[in-house]
């Protein structure tokens, strides 16, 4: 189904990255609760600590097509 047709639908689409997903999942009232206060806010704070390692981390592919440049 192409963007046009979902959009027509109301359908969207699943979070592009982690980063986008956890500011979804801290705007949800529904995770909110099935979690519970105290487990919703650890949950939320290991999220962004493991978004901060991954996005912080140099790839093979960058070194491989960035390092030759420098």
């Amino acid at each position: 189904m192409g963007e046009e047709a979902r959009k027509k639908r109301g359908i969207g689409t699943l979070p592009g990255s982690l980063s986008e997903a956890i500011m979804f999942a801290e705007g949800s009232k529904l995770l909110r609760e099935a979690l519970g206060e105290h487990v919703f806010h650890t949950f939320i704070t290991n999220k962004k600590i493991e978004w901060d390692l991954y996005r912080t981390q140099v790839t093979d592919y960058e070194i491989k097509r960035y390092l030759p440049i420098l």
